[in-house]
């Protein structure tokens, strides 16, 4: 068995596999290892009310925690990461598969026992899953009190005042123009070196197999100025390095706020001052040179040749780009509403190779999606062979309610085979992470300190700017450093190495 970091949950429609690092998973990857992760910072004095809050999903759902948590701040709230110390439950959740939401149902059961000991206690299930089900939550769950959107936080304050009175209250309301870029986020459970910051939220892709759209809402992005301050800050509190997050974040357009499709409406002169993804992303980098900065997620049909030059242009902007593909073949991408063909996805792929030869790229892939025949799986299979991926996440098709594919196609490709497919994926993956992976051997790399290694104390664990996973002996270096390291030897998902000294980026 190879090293390459594989873990296989499998359900009767779903089977998510993940190649990467336990420690930083991308925005819409979700990591088995931090699912159900509570949160805590340190309380005020004058607070008296216990907040337990616990996050599932993607890193959207992590980053509106800390959202939550910091509008809560402010209402008397401190967070605890002991369930029996609390006085109100949130649990944050993930409509993504089925999978996702049978675990919520199970930890609604866990909360229940806790709450016949405190009959005051009230619970709310916040994020996708509650923006799905709406108020059917309320006559499913009977424990849960409070039911929220992810446009609604603003809002928990009177929604907590509304079950504080015994009364149920749902607030699902998607919004055309809420960002938070006003709320400055509670940063929860962090090593003090890493920070997600949202830049968007919502999407307009109508990808058929993806419940996005319909949990949370249409895409509108967050002011430019917001954002640059939200990273100054981050900096100043000894922040090393940040990604920017959202659903789609090559599709950035701030042209004074408002959803991006109505942007064909804007004045002559809000469309001259609008801010793209390019613009943006050369604004932070040039604001904070030392800070290194990684974004995520891409769209293949939204991803243009000037953000690829800004990443080249900026030694600060990190070589690593997730792409997801989906699907190589042309017809199940049609099937997606994937609006980009195989071919342009080479082209773009090519452009990347060409501009940063250094660039690792990473992938999703779907398996087994309805319709899908043996000459698009082998379609699939020549993708990966023509990219060779750094990493990837790959997983079979999980019919979600809601979705066009949900409704409209049958969820027709046998389970035995899709299993099959998968597999056959996962294998040449596997293959590609070695390939990938031994490149770096030989050269030195900067690596950020973000922790102790888990499988030694005496070695320190980082990543270098392609996302790869470094480990080294510690000598007396610290977390938040930035480090030369001579790569000796890997494994096929981490390299291995010696310090050289400090980078010139400290």
């Amino acid at each position: 068995m190879s090293s390459c970091h594989i873990f296989d949950y499998s359900s009767i429609f779903a089977t998510l596999i993940f190649y990467y690092n336990e420690l930083h998973k991308m925005e819409k990857t979700i990591d088995e290892n931090v699912q159900g992760t509570t949160l805590a910072v340190e309380g005020k004095e004058t607070n008296k009310r216990n907040l337990y809050i616990e996050s599932y999903g993607c890193a959207m759902n992590f980053a509106d925690s800390e959202i939550v948590a910091s509008i809560l701040a402010t209402e008397g709230f401190n967070t605890t990461q002991t369930l029996e110390d609390a006085d109100l439950i949130l649990v944050n959740t993930c409509s993504i598969r089925d999978k996702a939401e049978q675990t919520i149902r199970k930890r609604l059961t866990e909360y229940n026992k806790v709450k016949k000991s405190r009959p005051h206690l009230k619970v709310g299930v916040l994020g996708c899953m509650a923006e799905r089900l709406k108020d059917k939550l309320l006559d499913e769950e009977k424990i849960v009190d409070m039911v929220v959107g992810p446009d609604a936080y603003k809002d928990l304050p009177n929604l907590i005042k509304e079950v504080d009175s015994g009364r149920d209250a749902v607030n699902v309301i998607l919004s055309k123009d809420e960002t938070y870029g006003d709320i400055a986020p509670v940063r929860l459970n962090t090593n003090g070196v890493t920070a997600f910051v949202s830049i968007t939220r919502g999407c307009d892709n109508m990808c058929t197999f993806c419940v996005v759209p319909f949990t949370r809402g249409r895409e509108r992005s967050r002011d430019p100025q917001s954002i640059l301050e939200e990273v100054n800050e981050l900096k100043r509190n000894g922040f090393k390095e940040i990604t920017l997050l959202g659903q789609n974040v090559d599709s950035y357009l701030w042209y004074g706020g408002g959803l991006k499709k109505n942007f064909e409406n804007a004045s002559e002169m809000q469309k001259a001052t609008a801010t793209s993804f390019s613009k943006l992303l050369e604004t932070v980098a040039l604001a904070n040179p030392k800070m290194r900065i990684r974004f995520s997620t891409s769209n293949p049909q939204d991803m243009t040749l000037d953000v690829i030059e800004t990443m080249a242009k900026h030694k600060n902007i990190c070589n690593h780009i997730h792409l997801p593909v989906q699907s190589g073949s042309n017809r199940i991408l049609k099937e997606m509403n994937r609006l980009h063909t195989i071919e342009e996805y080479f082209e773009l792929i090519d452009n990347i190779r060409q501009i940063l030869p250094d660039c690792s790229i990473s992938q999703d892939i779907i398996s087994g999606f309805p319709t899908e025949t043996e000459e698009d799986h082998a379609a699939t299979l020549k993708a990966l062979e023509y990219v060779k991926y750094d990493f990837g996440y790959m997983y079979a098709y999980s019919e979600r309610p809601g979705t066009l594919a949900g409704r409209k196609m049958d969820d027709d490709v046998p389970e035995k085979t899709k299993k099959r497919r998968l597999s056959e994926i996962i294998a040449l993956q596997r293959q590609h992470c070695q390939y990938r992976t031994e490149k770096h051997v030989g050269k030195v790399q900067e690596v950020l300190i973000e922790g102790t290694s888990k499988k030694s104390e005496n070695e320190w664990m980082g990543r270098n700017s392609q996302s790869t996973v470094v480990v080294f002996p510690k000598e007396n270096y610290k977390v938040g450093d930035f480090v030369n390291v001579q790569i000796n030897d890997c494994t096929s998902a981490t390299l291995k190495g010696i310090a050289q000294g400090y980078s010139d980026n400290n």
